[in-house]
């Protein structure tokens, strides 16, 4: 599977100990879709990848990177974290609703 998945969502800001993190989460039928991802890789790897995440290409706007997404609440929710640069290069700001695509590699 190579389907992009995409959504609108809320871009959070999350304190870590150490960190402060700018994340979105994806739900329902787009988690789904990355469970069933994550799943069929498992399969034909024989294993998962560190904390069961699914590397992907991730897009907002005019700027695309290279990215992972880390499952959450058994694989019910999905996070990918945005960096500062990709806030700034699309203006971004933690409550703005955003426009996210993936494609899982």
């Amino acid at each position: 599977m190579s389907e992009t998945v995409t959504a609108t969502l809320p871009l959070r800001r999350w304190q870590g100990e150490k960190a402060t993190y700018h994340l979105v989460s994806f739900t329902g039928d787009e988690a789904e879709a990355l469970t069933g991802h994550a799943l069929m890789q498992r399969l034909e790897l024989g294993r998962r990848r560190g904390f069961g995440s699914v590397k992907v290409t991730a897009a907002i706007g005019e700027t695309v990177w290279k990215s992972s997404v880390f499952p959450q609440n058994k694989q019910s929710e999905w996070i990918l974290l945005i960096s500062k640069k990709v806030m700034k290069a699309e203006d971004l700001a933690p409550g703005d609703e955003i426009s996210v695509s993936v494609t899982p590699l």
